[in-house]
């Protein structure tokens, strides 16, 4: 789309509509689930209602291009913008074919065997119809506690830096043509920043680090994705320098 239809389309969109396009909804949302049988836990507190779902920007857990079709029509029969939903899911390691973790591909040091394993797992995640992946994970670890030290590619920030440029290659191929391209995935670099260095590998945990230590080892994985062309970047689950991630004016700018 143009740059003049799409700021057409911003200018006409309400608050409400901008703020659902950031929310993510799962495949129950737009099947009836919720209305066939108990809702039990807090699905009622959250508030999402059928007015919600049909702001909501993307879908997380699709599986077959035949229910992502059937979501897609009955989600733009009541679309007021007519704009279509994303579909998204974790494609890590493979999609049908499945690869070692990310951990053994780092371990390989093979930067075009990484790029040929992402190109596949493109291609057979796209044919399933989904549009994005939340991969690669570069997040440099060096605390094997962290619970998510399988879905890194090692503790060196060369190494890092590499293999994340190689699978958003070979997710994307020439990023300026993705959209013409229906064999390619969106890739979605995350999580930014220093999410791997989660004090005592607790997820989720405070990470405290000086400014050096960030730029010359934590950051150059994340540049090096967003130089090969990553359409998208993940929030961290942490804060840096005491701010949390997803609202620290300094890092997103």
């Amino acid at each position: 789309m143009k740059r003049a239809g799409l700021e057409a389309i911003l200018a006409d969109m309400t608050i409400s509509e901008k703020v659902g396009q950031l929310l993510q909804l799962a495949p129950m949302f737009y099947k009836g689930t919720l209305t066939e049988g108990e809702i039990t836990g807090p699905m009622a507190e959250m508030g999402i209602t059928q007015e919600v779902s049909e702001r909501a920007g993307s879908v997380l857990g699709s599986a077959t291009a035949a229910e992502m079709i059937a979501i897609q029509e009955e989600y733009l029969k009541t679309s007021r913008l007519g704009i279509p939903l994303i579909f998204m899911a974790d494609v890590v390691h493979g999609y049908k074919t499945i690869f070692p973790i990310p951990l053994a591909i780092g371990a390989t040091w093979d930067v075009a065997l990484a790029e040929r394993m992402a190109d596949i797992s493109a291609r057979e995640a796209t044919a399933a119809g989904l549009q994005v992946t939340f991969s690669p994970m570069v997040d440099l670890v060096r605390d094997p506690r962290w619970g998510r030290v399988m879905e890194s590619t090692g503790e060196d920030s060369y190494l890092n830096s590499e293999m994340a440029a190689s699978f958003v290659r070979g997710y994307q191929g020439d990023a300026t043509k993705l959209a013409e391209n229906h064999e390619k995935i969106a890739a979605c670099v995350k999580h930014f920043a220093a999410y791997g260095a989660a004090e005592a590998g607790r997820e989720y945990n405070t990470v405290d680090m000086s400014m050096r230590e960030l730029y010359q080892h934590y950051l150059p994985a994340y540049e090096a994705a967003i130089r090969a062309g990553s359409k998208l970047v993940m929030t961290a689950f942490n804060v840096v320098d005491g701010v949390p991630a997803t609202g620290n004016e300094w890092l997103m700018r």
